[in-house]
């Protein structure tokens, strides 16, 4: 079932680049006491999601973050490595936290996965934006596979 407004987050274990490499961190400790906003995307180093999708958050970041957003941060089906590279490439180092989901944990928990394995992609997160407030989901949107526009930065601005 797919995680809805109102919802809290599901506690599952993620991974993150931290000072002296991977390191697992769980929703818990991301969402407590925060406001949040996440976004997850197919994959990294795909194109809508490095066109578009990721470069409109970390461009947005301060904007975003002056609406009384704590955090900012991507996920992905990807392991933690990849996540940290893209991030670097996207030049996301101090306005997107990139967490990576490389068990779809969270994707599974929430609801929001997709398969591609047909297309040698295997299982995804669909494209998707949330604000959180102390782990509590008070605002979702997904938009339907190949499409992007309502999980955009620029929507999520208009909606703080």
């Amino acid at each position: 079932m797919t995680i809805k407004v109102g919802d809290r987050m599901p506690s599952v274990k993620l991974m993150r680049w931290g000072a002296n490499g991977p390191e697992a961190v769980s929703t818990d400790d991301l969402f407590k006491g925060k406001t949040v906003a996440l976004f997850g995307v197919p994959g990294a180093f795909t194109p809508k999601c490095s066109e578009a999708h990721l470069p409109g958050f970390v461009g947005e970041a301060d904007a975003i973050k002056a609406k009384g957003v704590d955090a900012i941060i991507c996920t992905a089906v990807n392991d933690v490595f990849v996540m940290h590279a893209w991030g670097k490439d996207q030049h996301a180092e101090g306005k997107v936290d990139m967490v990576a989901d490389g068990d779809a944990a969270l994707t599974r928990a929430a609801g929001l996965e997709f398969d591609l394995t047909g297309k040698g992609l295997g299982l995804r997160c669909q494209r998707f934006s949330m604000l959180l407030k102390d782990g509590v989901v008070t605002q979702l949107n997904i938009d339907p596979p190949g499409a992007f526009g309502k999980t955009s930065a620029e929507e999520m601005l208009k909606s703080l």
